[in-house]
């Protein structure tokens, strides 16, 4: 018997277990994909958390292929002792490589477990913020007011400061106003309370805070310390400005800015 005679044996001996395998992991592919759809919409009728949503759909895909790469292996021949000792060195190997990832993934377990945030929340850390849009197995996405995508590891979110905007139901703006010292600082008072207390987005409990702040070198600075709904932020934060600009110009008061006298010599 020449070599060739042992390679068709072979090949013919080991070809059922590769096409049985080949079938087994197509149609492995198929059942993970209507088994992922079947858990979304359980999750969706059973109105899971967002947050709770994105984690378990990602840890179902990456654990169900784990388990069809297992099972093709074992259809192929391998022995299972076989098969758990290598998975355990590879394992290891891939835990050592992969300290980061396995930091994430504990980071996303964590973040879950105690909610430092929610799907939906506008938030910052690392210098990054965003509405957080997914928290995946790894990472966290965030999306931006100008559209644009972050991903973030989740080990870094767990182990750093985050900020969450949309925690409290209230937030608090605070603005400092300057005027010349030529004007009537009790009027300039008066036209402020007149706006905050006009403004339907301003809350009268707390009550806002309108006083001199400062007498700078060249305005008196008033701050103005005022509560809104959380979700009002920034529509007052930028409508109170143009108010105030309005009033300041109809009633002739005008914010000073910093002038700079050159003399020229010959």
């Amino acid at each position: 018997m020449n070599w060739l005679e042992i390679i068709k044996i072979k090949f013919f001996g080991f070809a059922p277990k590769l096409i049985w395998s080949i079938i087994l992991f197509v149609v492995g592919l198929w059942l993970i994909k209507l088994l992922v759809k079947f858990i979304d919409n359980f999750l969706r009728r059973g109105k899971v958390d967002q947050s709770l949503y994105s984690f378990v759909i990602s840890f179902s895909k990456v654990s169900l292929k784990i388990i069809l790469f297992i099972t093709v292996a074992a259809t192929l021949g391998v022995k299972e002792s076989s098969l758990i000792a290598v998975l355990g060195a590879a394992g290891l190997a891939v835990g050592l490589a992969l300290q980061g990832s396995l930091s994430n993934f504990a980071g996303g377990v964590l973040i879950l477990a105690f909610r430092p945030f929610n799907v939906g929340d506008y938030i910052e850390s690392q210098g990054f913020s965003g509405t957080v849009k997914e928290i995946q197995i790894l990472y966290t996405i965030l999306l931006t007011p100008d559209n644009r995508k972050i991903v973030i590891p989740n080990g870094e979110l767990s182990n750093h400061s985050v900020v969450n905007y949309s925690s409290l139901n209230e937030r608090r703006l605070d603005f400092v106003f300057s005027v010349g010292y030529k004007n009537d600082i009790l009027k300039v008072k008066q036209i402020l309370e007149n706006i905050v207390r006009n403004h339907n987005l301003v809350l009268k409990d707390p009550h806002w805070t309108i006083g001199v702040a400062e007498l700078g070198s060249s305005s008196v600075n008033f701050a103005v310390k005022i509560w809104c709904k959380s979700e009002d932020y920034w529509i007052l934060f930028y409508d109170l400005q143009e108010k105030v600009k309005l009033e300041l110009d109809k009633e002739n008061i005008h914010i000073p800015y910093p002038q700079m006298d050159v003399h020229v010599h010959n």
